[in-house]
C-alpha cells in the first residue's frame, strides 16, 4: 500500500510539472488547420514520446547527461532558451513554424517532427519533467525500483493522449479569435516558464548568484 501511495504522488508531481492543461492551447495552435485524422496521429505521437522520453529518464537519465558531460543545470538553460523564442512567437501571433509551402503542409514526416520537438520535447516533457524523474529514479534505486516509475509515466502519457485528442471540440467553441487570444495569453505564461527555467539553470551553473 505504501508503494502505490508513492507511486501516486509522483503521479500527482509529475502532472504538475508536466501541465498538459496549460499545454493545450500550444497544441491548437501548433496544429491549426489539421485534419482530425491528422491532430488524432500527432496526440499518439506526443503520448508515446513523452512516455518514452520520461521512462528513457527514469533508467538511464544521469547516464546520458554524464556521459556528454552535460548537468541539470546547463540543459535547464538550454530548455528555457528554447521555450523562450517558443513563447515569442505565440506572443507575436504566429501559430507555428509548420506553416509553409501547400506541399510541405502536407509533409506528414514534417509533422511527426512537430509532434517529438517542440510539442513533446521541451514543452510536455521538458527540463522540469526530465530532472524530476532522474532525481525521482535516484530516491528509488534498483531495477525494480525504476520499473515501477513507468506505471505514473504511463497514466501521465495516457492523460496527454485522452486530453490532445479532445482538442479538436476545443477549437470548435473556442473559435479563431479564442483561440488567437488563449495563445497569447499562453504565450506570455511560457515566457514566465523558460525565464524560470533560465535563472534555476543559471543558479545551478553560477551559485553566487543566488547571494544575497
Amino acid at each position: 500500500m505504501n508503494e502505490y501511495t508513492y507511486l501516486l504522488k509522483v503521479a500527482i508531481a509529475l502532472l504538475a510539472i508536466v501541465n498538459p492543461i496549460g499545454s493545450l492551447p500550444i497544441f491548437i495552435s501548433a496544429t491549426s488547420g489539421w485534419s482530425k485524422v491528422e491532430r488524432a496521429r500527432t496526440a499518439r505521437t506526443v503520448g508515446m514520446t513523452v512516455m518514452i522520453v520520461l521512462c528513457v529518464s527514469a533508467f538511464i537519465g544521469d547516464k546520458v547527461l554524464d556521459f556528454f558531460g552535460i548537468d541539470i543545470p546547463s540543459f535547464q538553460v538550454g530548455g528555457g532558451i528554447l521555450l523562450l523564442l517558443i513563447s515569442i512567437s505565440m506572443m507575436h501571433g504566429k501559430q507555428s513554424g509548420t506553416r509553409q509551402t501547400a506541399e510541405e503542409a502536407q509533409d506528414l514526416a514534417e509533422r511527426e517532427v512537430i509532434a517529438i520537438v517542440p510539442l513533446s520535447i521541451p514543452l510536455l516533457a521538458g527540463p522540469g519533467a526530465i530532472s524530476s524523474m532522474i532525481i525521482t529514479a535516484q530516491q528509488h534505486p534498483g531495477f525494480w525500483g525504476h520499473v515501477s516509475l513507468i506505471i505514473p509515466v504511463a497514466l501521465i502519457s495516457l492523460f496527454i493522449w485522452g486530453l490532445l485528442l479532445l482538442s479538436d471540440a476545443i477549437t470548435d467553441y473556442l473559435g479563431p479569435i479564442g483561440i488567437n487570444i488563449v495563445t497569447r495569453l499562453m504565450g506570455l505564461i511560457l515566457a514566465a516558464m523558460s525565464v524560470e527555467f533560465i535563472a534555476h539553470g543559471l543558479t545551478g551553473l553560477f551559485p553566487q548568484l543566488a547571494g544575497g
